[in-house]
C-alpha cells in the first residue's frame, strides 16, 4: 500500500511537473516580442464595417468585410505607439482572415511626413505552435514513458539530419538531390530504429524489410516509367520547383514510401517475435504464414491512411480549381495525378513489405529466440 501511495504521488508531481512546464512555455511565447526583429502589434480594438457581397466570373459568391484594428507596438524603437490599421477579410478566408482583440501580428510601419501608420503581413503564431509542440511531447512522455522519450528523441535527430540535407542540397544546387536524400533515407530508418527497438535483431530485421520494400517499390516505378515513357507525369504541376523536377519528385517519393514500409514492417515484426515468445515451437513455415495473415490484416488501413492523407493535402486546391471554371479532368492533372502516383509507389512498397518481412522473419527469428 505505501508503494502504491508513493508511485502515484510521484505520477502526480510528474503530471504537475509538466502543466507548469507549458504554462511557462504559453506565458512566454505570447510576452516575446521582443526578441523578434520585425514590428508587432497586439491588437487592443476591433471596429467592424459593413460586408459586401463579392461575385466573380464563375458566380462564386463570397463575403468581404473591412475592419479596423486599434493596437500597441510591442517591440522596436516604437514600442508602446498606438496605431490604426485597416484589414479585409472574406467569409471564405481562402487568402485573408479575420483578426481579434489580442491577436499579435506582423505589421510593415511606414512613415509619411512625420506620421507612424502600418500595414498588416501575418499574424503571429509561435504560442499555438510552441502548445502543440508541449502537448505531443508531455503525453509521450507521460503516457509512453522511456518508449515516448526515444520516439521523440529519433524526430528530432531526423528533423536535424534533414535540415543538414537541405543544406547539402543547396550547396549542390540539386545536381545530387536523389543521392543525398537516397542516403537520407537509409540515415532515417536506421536511426529510428536503432532509437526505438534498440541494437537487436528485430530491429535488423525491421530495418532489411524497410529498406527492401522501399527500394523494390522504387525500382517497380523506375521500370514502369520507363514502359510507358512517363506518359501522364505533369512533373509541371509540382509548385515552387527550382530544380529538376523528375529526381526531386523520386526523392519524396522514396521518403514518403519509407516511413510507410517502416510502419508496417515494425507491425508484422514485432507481431512475430511476440509470436514466437508465445509458441516457441512454432516453425519458419508457420511463421512465414503468420506473418502474411497479419500483413493482410494491416495493409488495407495502412493504404487507405495514405490516400486520405493525399485527398486532405490535395481538396483544398482542387476545390479552387472546380470552382474556378476548370475541368475535372485538367483539375486532376495539376493537382491530384502526382500524389495519385506516390500514393501508387507506397502502396507497392506496403504490399512487397508484407512477403519479405515473413521471409526474413522465418530465417532469423528462430535464432534470436534460441539465443
Amino acid at each position: 500500500m505505501q508503494s502504491f501511495k508513493k508511485t502515484t504521488t510521484v505520477t502526480w508531481w510528474v503530471w504537475l511537473a509538466v502543466l507548469i512546464v507549458g504554462g511557462l512555455l504559453l506565458w512566454g511565447t505570447a510576452h516575446d516580442a521582443i526578441l523578434y526583429h520585425d514590428p508587432i502589434m497586439r491588437v487592443t480594438a476591433v471596429q467592424q464595417h459593413q460586408t459586401t457581397k463579392e461575385t466573380d466570373d464563375f458566380q462564386n459568391v463570397d463575403y468581404q468585410t473591412q475592419q479596423t484594428l486599434t493596437g500597441q507596438l510591442l517591440n522596436t524603437k516604437n514600442r508602446g505607439h498606438q496605431l490604426k490599421v485597416t484589414n479585409t477579410y472574406s467569409a471564405s478566408g481562402a487568402m485573408d482572415q479575420r483578426y481579434h482583440v489580442g491577436s499579435q501580428l506582423f505589421v510593415v510601419l511606414h512613415r509619411h511626413a512625420g506620421h507612424l501608420s502600418a500595414t498588416v503581413k501575418d499574424r503571429k503564431r509561435d504560442t499555438p505552435l510552441v502548445f502543440m509542440l508541449w502537448l505531443v511531447v508531455g503525453l509521450l512522455l507521460l503516457l509512453m514513458q522511456f518508449s515516448g522519450l526515444m520516439a521523440f528523441l529519433s524526430v528530432a535527430a531526423n528533423g536535424v539530419l534533414f535540415f543538414l540535407a537541405i543544406l547539402l542540397n543547396g550547396s549542390t544546387q540539386g545536381a545530387q538531390v536523389l543521392w543525398i536524400f537516397g542516403s537520407l533515407a537509409v540515415a532515417f530508418a536506421a536511426l529510428t530504429l536503432w532509437l526505438v527497438l534498440g541494437r537487436t535483431r528485430q530491429m535488423l530485421i525491421t530495418l532489411a524489410t524497410t529498406l527492401g520494400g522501399t527500394l523494390c517499390a522504387i525500382l517497380v516505378a523506375l521500370l514502369v516509367f520507363h514502359v510507358t515513357h512517363e506518359k501522364g507525369m505533369f512533373y509541371e504541376s509540382m509548385q515552387y520547383v527550382t530544380q529538376l523536377p523528375r529526381p526531386l519528385f523520386l526523392a519524396e517519393t522514396l521518403l514518403g514510401s519509407l516511413g510507410a514500409v517502416m510502419d508496417e514492417s515494425t507491425d508484422i515484426i514485432s507481431s512475430l517475435f511476440a509470436l514466437k515468445r508465445e509458441r516457441p515451437e512454432i516453425t519458419p513455415q508457420q511463421i512465414f504464414k503468420s506473418g502474411r495473415q497479419i500483413g493482410s490484416t494491416i495493409m488495407g488501413p495502412l493504404i487507405n491512411v495514405l490516400f486520405f492523407i493525399f485527398v486532405a493535402d490535395t481538396f483544398p486546391m482542387a476545390l479552387l480549381y472546380l470552382k474556378n471554371g476548370n475541368s475535372w479532368g485538367y483539375t486532376f492533372s495539376m493537382n491530384m495525378s502526382m500524389g495519385v502516383v506516390q500514393s501508387l509507389i507506397s502502396g507497392i512498397g506496403i504490399v512487397l513489405a508484407v512477403p519479405l518481412a515473413s521471409y526474413l522473419a522465418s530465417r532469423w527469428l528462430p535464432k534470436e529466440v534460441a539465443a
